[in-house]
């Protein structure tokens, strides 16, 4: 599965506002850039997208910065793949014409085998929310050793 540098950075910026979550203060977009290394121009455009989709709020004025516009239990990594990269990005536009027109044996079982391979990914997409990111982000950190 390829991500875009897109998808990457929404899922970085989501998880920064899980582990957040419960917090009175925003998170603010420069401290999400500090800590991940993602180019603040960029951040700004993904978190409106995330937005305009009803995953983070956000506040204005000087103490501003974003939050997530629900719990993180009831976030997936699927829903923030749907914002970034649109539904069915899977099957291509070709197979897909395919399919319309006159289709042979040998397309008709292809595009079974990609619808396939789509509903498997969704399905594993959907099953990882960003409450469980946190909690296995926060026992990584717990169980490491320092000499």
């Amino acid at each position: 599965m390829r991500l875009s540098a897109k998808t990457e950075y929404a899922s970085i910026a989501v998880l920064e506002l899980a582990r957040n979550w419960g917090s009175e203060e925003p998170v603010r977009i420069r401290s999400i850039c500090a800590a991940h290394g993602v180019p603040s121009r960029f951040l700004v455009q993904i978190l409106l997208q995330l937005k305009g989709a009803g995953i983070v709020t956000s506040t204005r004025g000087a103490s501003g910065g974003y939050q997530l516009a629900r719990a993180p239990a009831e976030i997936t990594l699927d829903d923030v793949f749907r914002v970034m990269e649109g539904p069915d990005e899977l099957i291509t536009a070709i197979t897909a014409d395919l399919a319309g027109a006159g289709q042979s044996r040998s397309v008709a079982v292809l595009l079974d085998a990609w619808r396939h391979v789509a509903a498997t990914e969704t399905e594993a997409l959907q099953a990882v929310t960003f409450a469980e990111l946190v909690e296995r982000s926060r026992s990584t950190v717990e169980s490491m050793y320092y000499i």
